[in-house]
C-alpha cells in the first residue's frame, strides 16, 4: 500500500518514522557523548576537509612564495629567503597536526561505524529467527490444513530452524583457513 502524500510532503509508515527515529537517536547519543576536544577535532577535521581550505592553503602557500622571492629581488631582507626553511617547517608542522586531528576524528567515526555494524548484525541474526519461524508456521498449518496436501520438503523444514551463528562463524574461519595461502 503506497503511503500517502499531504501538502507537507509525502507520509511514511509508522514502522519507517520508528526506523529513523532509532538512527537519529543513535547519532544523537554518538554526539552527547563527545568530550570538548573531540567537538573541536572533529570541527577542525571539517574545516579541512573544505575545497575552501585548500584553496586558501594553496593561496598562502603562493602569496608567502612570491612575497619572500619579491624582497629578495628587491634587495630586502626576507623572513623566509628560498630555499623557504621556514615554509618547509610550517608545512610539515601543518601536515602533521592536519594528519592527527584527521586520525582522531576518524577513530571517534569507527565508533559510530562499529555500534551501526552490530545494530545491522542483531537486526539481522533477528529478521532470520523471525523468518525461521514463519516458515515452521506455515509448514505447520501445511500439515493440519486439511485441504492442503501434505507433503516432506526437506528444505523448507531445513529452513524453518534458526541458523545456529557460531556454526556459522565456525565454517567462515574453516573456509577462510583453508584459502589462506601457506607461509614460507
Amino acid at each position: 500500500m503506497p503511503a500517502e502524500t499531504s501538502r507537507s510532503g509525502p507520509t511514511v509508515p509508522p514502522h519507517v518514522e520508528d526506523t529513523v527515529r532509532t538512527i537519529e537517536r543513535l547519532h544523537a547519543e554518538h554526539a552527547a557523548t563527545a568530550t570538548p576536544q573531540q567537538r573541536v577535532i572533529d570541527q577542525l577535521t571539517a574545516i579541512a576537509g573544505r575545497p575552501g581550505f585548500i584553496v586558501g592553503l594553496s593561496l598562502g602557500l603562493v602569496a608567502w612564495v612570491c612575497g619572500n622571492l619579491i624582497l629578495c629581488w628587491s634587495g630586502h631582507p626576507a623572513p623566509d629567503p628560498p630555499p623557504f626553511n621556514g615554509l618547509a617547517i610550517l608545512t610539515s608542522t601543518l601536515a602533521l597536526y592536519v594528519t592527527l586531528t584527521i586520525l582522531a576524528s576518524q577513530r571517534r567515526a569507527d565508533q559510530l561505524a562499529s555500534r551501526r555494524e552490530q545494530l545491522t548484525l542483531e537486526l539481522a541474526i533477528i529478521a532470520e529467527r523471525k523468518t525461521a519461524k514463519i516458515i515452521e508456521l506455515i509448514e505447520e498449518l501445511r500439515r493440519d490444513h486439511p485441504e492442503l496436501r501434505d507433503r516432506i520438503d526437506d528444505q523448507a523444514q531445513a529452513m524453518s530452524a534458526p541458523a545456529d551463528a557460531q556454526a556459522v562463524l565456525d565454517a567462515l574461519a574453516a573456509a577462510n583457513t583453508a584459502t589462506e595461502e601457506p607461509r614460507p
